[in-house]
C-alpha cells in the first residue's frame, strides 16, 4: 500500500512539474505567477482528464480566453474560433469537448452532426451571439432584398441559418471585400461592422455595411486613451487590437486583427514589448509561449469564457448534463452548415 502511495504521488509530481514548465512564465494574478503548489492542486485534475479522453476516444479543444491550466494541461487543439472550427471539422474523434461558449460548441455539433459534442461550461453565453435573433435578420433582409449577408461566427445557430457566409475575425475583411456589390448586411458585430466599412474603403473597395446587433463585452470597453497610456508608459510599446474594438481604437492601434493574427505578430516581430487590448487569456497564451517577451497594459476578461474548469470539464467527461450536451435542431443545422462551408469555401477563393 505504501509503494502504491508513493507511485501515486510520484506521478502528481511529475504532473505538476510538466505542467509548471508550462506555465512558468502566466500571470495567475497581477502579483502571483504559477507556483508548483498551484501545479499540484490541478494535477490530479489534468491526469484524469487525459486519461479518460483517451479512454472515450475524446478531443479537448480550448478557445485561447479559456483559463490556462486547460489551455496548457488537457487540451488537445487551442485557438481562435476559425482554428478550432476546422480542428472540429477535421476531428477524428467519437466525443468532441468544446470549451468555449455556447455558440462555438454549436458550430462543432453543425460540421459534425453524428459526433457527440459537449461543453463544460454549458449554455455559457455571447453578449454579440445572444443580441440578435433569426427573426431579426429575417426583418433585415427583407428591407435590403438582394444585399449579400455575413454573419460573424459569434452568432447562434438560428442567425447562421438566415444568413449567406459566416465569416471570423481572422477572414472577415477579405471575404467582404470578395462580396458581389456595393453593401453588405453584417451581424451581429456593430463595431466590427464600423471596421469593415473603414478597412474597404481604405483598400479602394469601399461599400455600404448595413448591421444589427451589439458588441463585444470585452473589446467595446477599450478607448483611445489606453492606447495613449500604453505610448506614453512604455515606449516603443508595439499595440495590437482585435477588430470587434471601435474603429477609433484600432485606428490607434500598430496592428487589428484576430487571436491568431496577434498570436502570429507577436511570434514574428523583433519588438519586445506588447500592448494587447483583447482578452486576458490570449495574454496568458503568448507569456508562456515567448517569455522573451512583456506584455503590458491593461486585459478584460470574458467571464463567460471563464466557466469551463478542469473540474466541469472532468465532470462532462464522466457524466454529462443535459446542459452540457450540444444539440441543434436538424433543419436549422442543414442550413447552417452551408453558411460555414461557405466561409471555408471563400476563404481559400
Amino acid at each position: 500500500m505504501m509503494l502504491e502511495t508513493v507511485a501515486k504521488e510520484t506521478v502528481v509530481l511529475q504532473e505538476a512539474q510538466r505542467l509548471q514548465e508550462l506555465l512558468r512564465g502566466v500571470a495567475k494574478s497581477p502579483t502571483q505567477r504559477w507556483t508548483l503548489g498551484d501545479c499540484m492542486a490541478i494535477a490530479p485534475y489534468t491526469l484524469a482528464i487525459n486519461r479518460f479522453k483517451k479512454e472515450q476516444n475524446a478531443v479537448i479543444l480550448a478557445h485561447s480566453y479559456t483559463t490556462p491550466d486547460l489551455v496548457y494541461g488537457v487540451a488537445d487543439y487551442r485557438g481562435d474560433s476559425y482554428e478550432l472550427a476546422l480542428r472540429a471539422r477535421d476531428s477524428s474523434a467519437d466525443t468532441i469537448i468544446f470549451a468555449g461558449v455556447w455558440f462555438m460548441a454549436q458550430t462543432a455539433k453543425i460540421i459534425n452532426p453524428a459526433k457527440q459534442v459537449l461543453i463544460p461550461a454549458g449554455k455559457a453565453g455571447c453578449t454579440l451571439a445572444d443580441a440578435l435573433t433569426a427573426d431579426q435578420v429575417r426583418a433585415l433582409r427583407e428591407k435590403h432584398p438582394g444585399v449579400p449577408a455575413l454573419c460573424y461566427i459569434n452568432s447562434s445557430a438560428e442567425v447562421k441559418a438566415v444568413c449567406d457566409v459566416c465569416v471570423t475575425s481572422g477572414n472577415v475583411f477579405d471575404i467582404a471585400q470578395k462580396m458581389p456589390g456595393n453593401e453588405l448586411i453584417f451581424v451581429p458585430d456593430l463595431l466590427m461592422a464600423e471596421n469593415i466599412a473603414a478597412e474597404l474603403k481604405r483598400r479602394g473597395t469601399p461599400k455600404k455595411i448595413i448591421s444589427d446587433g451589439s458588441s463585444c463585452c470585452v473589446h467595446d470597453r477599450y478607448r483611445p486613451t489606453h492606447v495613449e497610456t500604453l505610448r506614453r508608459d512604455y515606449p516603443g510599446v508595439r499595440v495590437l487590437a482585435h477588430p470587434e474594438c471601435s474603429p477609433e481604437v484600432c485606428e490607434r492601434c500598430d496592428y487589428v486583427g484576430s487571436t491568431k493574427g496577434m498570436m502570429d505578430y507577436v511570434a514574428s516581430s523583433a519588438d519586445k514589448t506588447f500592448g494587447l487590448l483583447t482578452e486576458v487569456g490570449l495574454v496568458n497564451r503568448l507569456e508562456a509561449e515567448h517569455p522573451d517577451k512583456q506584455f503590458v497594459g491593461p486585459a478584460g476578461v470574458c467571464g463567460n469564457m471563464k466557466k469551463n474548469t478542469l473540474m466541469n470539464t472532468l465532470g462532462t467527461l464522466i457524466d454529462p448534463r443535459p446542459e452540457q450536451i450540444v444539440t441543434v435542431d436538424k433543419t436549422v443545422a442543414a442550413q447552417a452548415r452551408k453558411t460555414i462551408e461557405a466561409m471555408f469555401e471563400w476563404t481559400t477563393k
